[in-house]
C-alpha cells in the first residue's frame, strides 16, 4: 500500500480515520484536511471511520495523513485493492482484560448488596488499578493529549481528566490515610469507567458493522475469477484479467462476473442483490446480464461490455458507499454544537468543582462530581446520531432495489409532498402492443389478424412488432407475402395468397376512397383515447373493401396503480407531465387515479412545470427515465431516475430505482421518512441525556461508575435504535 503515490485532480480519496471518539473529532479532522492546499472539501463519517477528501488537484496521500495526525489522529489510505490485514487479537480482549482487572475493585461494592463488609487492601487496588489506567487507557491520554496540542477538546480528553483526577484522588488519600485505617478510595471508579468506554466502543464497532451489511453483501458478489472462452478453450483468469469484448462461460449456479450481452444459450438470472427483483428473470440471446447475478439452469455465453470499476455493481457499490459517507444537512445542527461542546463540559466541570468546595468544604466529593460531569457528558452518541441512521437507511433502501445518491436526497425526499411522473416508459411500457382487432362482417378476428401479420413480416417498425407478436402469442400461421411494398408516410401494400392487401393509416383509407362507416366511431373512440388506429383493406377489380381495424396503445406498468395508490396513502399528490398527446395522457392518468395531467409538454417545460409547483411550497419529486428527462429530474427537489433508461437520468437523480417497479417510489418515500425520524429520535435522546445527565451529575445524583455505564448504554441505543431500520419491509411485501 502506496501513501506517496501523487493523486489526480479532482479526485476523491478515502482515508481510515483511528482514535475518533466523538463529534467534535468529526469537526477537527475536516477542518485540518481542508487547511491543506489543494483540498476543495472532506467529509467524515464518525460511524465508518473514514474521511473522503475531495481535490482539487495533484497531492500526495502522506501530506493528508500528515495533516491528520498534526490533529491527534491516525490515518491511512484505504486501498481497494490490498488485501485486508486479519487481526492479531480480538477486538473484544481490551474490554475482557479491564473487566478481569475491575471486577475485584468493585466486588465490595457488589458484596454490600448482600449484606458482607469486605474490601481488598489499598496497595492491592492500587495495583489492579495501574495497569488499567496507564495500560488500557493509555489511548485517551495521547488522544487527548494531542487534542490538547490542537487547542481543541474531545471525549478522550475528557476521560483522561475525569479518571486521573479519581485515579490520583485515591492515590493521595491511600498515601495519607492509610496508615490509620481504610480510608474510601476511588480506584474503582477510575478503571471501571475506562472498562464501560471500551465496551461501549466495542459495542458500537458491532453494531457500526451491521450498518454496512448492505456494502459488504454487495462487495461479496464480485467473483474473483472469471471462465473466459478463448481460441476454443476455456480458461479460469482472475476478474482483472478479462478484457471488454472477451467471451466469458457462464455454468448453471455460477455468479456472472461481467456486465455483458448473452451471445449463445438461455436462461433465468436471481438478480436479486442488485436489482431487488425477487423472481429470477428470463434471459436470452441479445439480453443484458449484470456481474453479481446468478445464473440458473442454463450455459450460457456473454459477451464482456464492462470490467472493474465500468461495471454496474461497482457503481451501485460506489453510490450506496457515498451515500453513507455523506453529511445530512441536519448533521450541520451538530458539527456546530460539537465545537463547543467540549470546552463548555469543562468549564462547567470545573463550576462544579468550586461549588462543591464553596458549599460543602469537601474537596473529595468535589472531585468525585466534577469526574462525573466529565464522564457522562462524553458527546458520543451526539456523534453517532446522524450517520447510523444514514448508513441502515441507505443499506435497507440498496437491498429493496432503492439507490440513494447522498445524504441530502435521503433528507429531503422524507418531506416530499407531490410526485411528478412522466408518462412513456414510466407510467407505461413505453412499447405499443395492440389492443383492439376489429373485423368487419364476414371477416374473422383471427383472420385479420393473420393477414396483418403477414404484411409486416419482416418489418422492425414497433407497430409491425406488436402485430406479429400478438399473432405468435395466439399461435397462427402466418402466410408469406409477396411483392412487399412500402407506401411512405401511409402503409404498405403486399400480395397474400394471390390478393392484394393494404395496411395504413386514416389517411391511407382516405385516400383508397373506401367507407368506413361501421367502424368510423369505435375508430373515434380509440383515436380520442390516444390509441393509434391502422386499417386493413382488400383491393380486387370491384374496388377496395374495407377488412377492419388494428388499433395500438402504450400500456400501464403493473405496478403503476398501486404505485400510485401508496404515495395517496402517504398524503403526496400526483401529477403527469408528459409530451405524449391529451388523449392518451387522461386514458393513462384516469387508469391510475393521477390527479393532474399535463400534456403535450416539451421537455424544458416539464422543468419550468416543476419549478412552479416547488414556487407554490411543494416539495417536488420528479419520476422519470428518458433523455428528455434530466432538466425535470434536476429542477425537481428530488428526481427519481429508473434504471435502465437514459444515463443522463440515473446521473442526475438523486435517486435510481434498479428495477422498473414504480412502488419502489412509494417505499423510497417512507424509508426516507422513517430514517429521519431515527435521525430526530438520536439527536432528541443524545440531547436531553446530556442535558439531563449533567445537571444530575453536578449535584452529586450520580457517581462515576453510573455515569460511565449511562454513557455508554447512551452511544449503543443510538446505534441499536437506528439499526431497527433493517427490519423494514416494503408494502407490497408486507401486503403478500
Amino acid at each position: 500500500m502506496s501513501t506517496v503515490a501523487p493523486l489526480s485532480p479532482t479526485a476523491d480519496i478515502q482515508l481510515q480515520i483511528e482514535g475518533m471518539t466523538c463529534a467534535s473529532c468529526v469537526s477537527r479532522v475536516e477542518k485540518a484536511l481542508c487547511k491543506v492546499p489543494g483540498v476543495s472539501g472532506a467529509t467524515v463519517n464518525l460511524a465508518t471511520e473514514q474521511a473522503t477528501v475531495h481535490l482539487q488537484s495533484a497531492l500526495p496521500v502522506a501530506v493528508l495523513l500528515a495533516a491528520v495526525d498534526k490533529a491527534g489522529y491516525a490515518g491511512k489510505w484505504v486501498d481497494a485493492s490490498a488485501p485486508a490485514v486479519p487481526l492479531q487479537l480480538p477486538a473484544w480482549w481490551p474490554v475482557a482484560l479491564g473487566a478481569a482487572l475491575s471486577l475485584p475493585l468493585m466486588a465490595p461494592m457488589l458484596l454490600q448488596l448482600w449484606g458482607m463488609d469486605w474490601m481488598l487492601p489499598g496497595h492491592w487496588q492500587w495495583a489492579l488499578a495501574t495497569p488499567v489506567q496507564f495500560g488500557l487507557g493509555w489511548r485517551f491520554y495521547r488522544a487527548g493529549f494531542k487534542a490538547v496540542m490542537a487547542r481543541a477538546g474531545n471525549m478522550d480528553l475528557l476521560v483522561a481528566l475525569g479518571t486521573s483526577a479519581a485515579y490520583g484522588l485515591s492515590i493521595y488519600l491511600l498515601l495519607k490515610h492509610g496508615e490509620h485505617g481504610m480510608p474510601h478510595l476511588y480506584f474503582e471508579a477510575s478503571s471501571v469507567v475506562i472498562t464501560l468506554v471500551l465496551l461501549g466502543k466495542w459495542l458500537e464497532s458491532r453494531a457500526k458493522r451491521q450498518t454496512t451489511d448492505a456494502i459488504r453483501s454487495l462487495q461479496a458478489l464480485r467473483p474473483a475469477t472469471a471462465l473466459v472462452r478463448r481460441h476454443g478453450s476455456d480458461l479460469e483468469v482472475r476478474i482483472e484479467q478479462v478484457q471488454v469484448g472477451d467471451i466469458v462461460v457462464v455454468r448453471p449456479g455460477d455468479r456472472v462476473a461481467v456486465d455483458g450481452v448473452i451471445t449463445e444459450g438461455a436462461s433465468h438470472l436471481d438478480e436479486s442483490l442488485i436489482t431487488g427483483e425477487s423472481l429470477p428473470v428470463a434471459k436470452e440471446v441479445g439480453a443484458h446480464v449484470t456481474g453479481g447475478a446468478i445464473n440458473g439452469e442454463g450455459l450460457l455465453l456473454v459477451q464482456t461490455l464492462a470490467v472493474g470499476s465500468e461495471t454496474t455493481l461497482a457503481r451501485i457499490i460506489r453510490m450506496v458507499e457515498s451515500a453513507q459517507a455523506a453529511k445530512a444537512p441536519i448533521q450541520r445542527i451538530v458539527d456546530q454544537v460539537s465545537e463547543v461542546f467540549v470546552p463548555v463540559v469543562l468549564g462547567l466541570a470545573m463550576l462544579t468543582l468550586l461549588g462543591w468546595v464553596v458549599y460543602g468544604g469537601d474537596w473529595e466529593v468535589a472531585l468525585i462530581n466534577a469526574v462525573s460531569v466529565l464522564v457522562i457528558a462524553c458527546p458520543c452518541a451526539l456523534g453517532l446520531a446522524t450517520p447510523t441512521a444514514i448508513m441502515a437507511g441507505t443499506g435497507v433502501a440498496a437491498r429493496h432495489g432503492i439507490l440513494i445518491k447522498d445524504a441530502e436526497a435521503l433528507e429531503v425526499t422524507h418531506a416530499v409532498s407531490v410526485v411528478a411522473f412522466d408518462k412513456t416508459g414510466t407510467l407505461t411500457e413505453g412499447k405499443p402492443i395492440l389492443t383492439h382487432a376489429l373485423p368487419t362482417a364476414g371477416t374473422s378476428r383471427l383472420e385479420l389478424l393473420r393477414l396483418s401479420a403477414a404484411l409486416q413480416v419482416n418489418s422492425s417498425h414497433p407497430l409491425a412488432l406488436a402485430v406479429l407478436s400478438q399473432a405468435r402469442a395466439e399461435r397462427l400461421e402466418i402466410p408469406a407475402a409477396q411483392a412487399v411494398q412500402a407506401l411512405p408516410g401511409r402503409g404498405l401494400q403486399a400480395e397474400v395468397e394471390g390478393v392484394t392487401l393494404l395496411l395504413g393509416s386514416t389517411r391511407l383509407l382516405k385516400e383508397m376512397k373506401v367507407h368506413a362507416a361501421t367502424l368510423q366511431l369505435e375508430a373515434a373512440q380509440l383515436e380520442a383515447q390516444g390509441q393509434t388506429v391502422s386499417w386493413l383493406m382488400q383491393q380486387s377489380e370491384e374496388g377496395t373493401a374495407l377488412l377492419g381495424l388494428l388499433a395500438f396503445g402504450d400500456t400501464v406498468k403493473p405496478s403503476a396503480l398501486q404505485a400510485v395508490k401508496q404515495l395517496h396513502q402517504l398524503g403526496i399528490r400526483t401529477v403527469m407531465l408528459t409530451g405524449d398527446n391529451a388523449g392518451s395522457a387522461q386514458a393513462v392518468a384516469q387508469a391510475l387515479g393521477i390527479q393532474e395531467v399535463h400534456a403535450q409538454v416539451l421537455p424544458g417545460d416539464k422543468a419550468a412545470l416543476v419549478q412552479a409547483l416547488r414556487a407554490e411550497g411543494a416539495v417536488v419529486a420528479f419520476v422519470g427515465d428518458g433523455l428528455n428527462d434530466g432538466p425535470a429530474l434536476a429542477a425537481a427537489s428530488c428526481g427519481f431516475a429508473m434504471a435502465g433508461g437514459a444515463d443522463v437520468a440515473t446521473e442526475t437523480a438523486g435517486i435510481t430505482l434498479m428495477r422498473g417497479d414504480l412502488r419502489l417510489v412509494a417505499d423510497a418515500i417512507d424509508i426516507s421518512r422513517r430514517t429521519y425520524n431515527k435521525i430526530r429520535q438520536n439527536l432528541a435522546w443524545a440531547f436531553v441525556y446530556n442535558v439531563l445527565g449533567i445537571p444530575l451529575a453536578a449535584l452529586g445524583l450520580l457517581s462515576p461508575v453510573i455515569a460511565g455505564a449511562a454513557m455508554a448504554f447512551s452511544s449503543v441505543s443510538v446505534v441499536g435504535n437506528a439499526l431497527l431500520l433493517r427490519r423494514w419491509k416494503a408494502a407490497s411485501d408486507q401486503a403478500a
